[in-house]
């Protein structure tokens, strides 16, 4: 039986094992996927190793950036983003794997948030810096939009919450949560932004999809914004990893 897996650290939140488990039951599929939560990187190895069945996994926070040189290749866009989230892993004759990393959230954030974008949308914030941030980025791009980093401590062409205020709030008409604030059970927390400034011209996007709708996109919705989730950007980077594993 063909093994399918999700290597991260911590893994309660995880969508991915319900999906494909529903998926392979639905569709009659002979595999099973399982949760590998491990808290460094390095682990990667001995996983593909003890689990010979292996032929692909996914990578969530906090390690898509430090499976990289783990790796035997990678494909051209997980380089530019400087991230990867899907692993496929083939073996010679002599049981050898091979790893390619890949990054499936551009396109799953891409197809997710293209259809609520207009003319209005032109600059966005993306709140958080890491591993999924820059996926984002590489979407928004593509996308035609430009785009600015908000974080907690002062980086180069970045601005840091403080400096947040409602005239460049008023600026920037897309805001991307790409940070684990709000995330469960820390469900009574916000990115701090000054929301009074946010409108019915705003689009605010949140990558939680757990719980649904997080105090960001409530307090955006409060203010008239249009609010998006990650759940469909997850299942679209889902299909996304599964034609990776199985292309020919």
């Amino acid at each position: 039986m063909d093994k399918y897996g999700l290597i991260g650290y911590p893994l309660g939140h995880s969508f991915s094992k319900a999906y494909f488990t529903e998926k392979f039951v639905h569709e009659g599929i002979d595999a099973r996927y399982d949760n590998y939560e491990i808290e460094d990187a390095k682990m990667l190895l001995e996983i593909v190793c003890k689990n010979p069945e292996l032929r692909g996994l996914n990578c969530t926070i906090p390690h898509k950036q430090a499976i990289i040189p783990l790796l035997d290749s990678i494909s051209e866009e997980a380089r530019k983003i400087g991230a990867v989230n899907v692993i496929r892993i083939s073996r010679s004759k002599e049981g050898k794997p091979q790893l390619e990393g890949y990054n499936s959230d551009v396109v799953g954030f891409r197809e997710s948030i293209k259809p609520l974008l207009s003319k209005k949308h032109r600059k966005a914030l993306v709140l958080g810096t890491g591993g999924a941030s820059k996926a984002i980025c590489f979407a928004l791009t593509q996308l035609g939009l430009e785009w600015k980093y908000v974080s907690r401590s002062k980086k180069a062409d970045s601005y840091t919450y403080d400096e947040l205020t409602p005239a460049i709030i008023d600026q920037y008409k897309v805001i991307v949560n790409c940070s684990p604030v709000g995330m469960f059970p820390h469900t009574d927390e916000a990115p701090q932004l000054p929301y009074e400034a946010i409108g019915p011209d705003h689009l605010l996007y949140d990558l939680i999809y757990n719980p649904a709708e997080t105090l960001f996109l409530q307090r955006g919705r409060e203010q008239g914004a249009i609010t998006k989730n990650g759940q469909e950007m997850l299942e679209l980077q889902a299909l996304e990893s599964w034609r990776i594993w199985n292309k020919k």
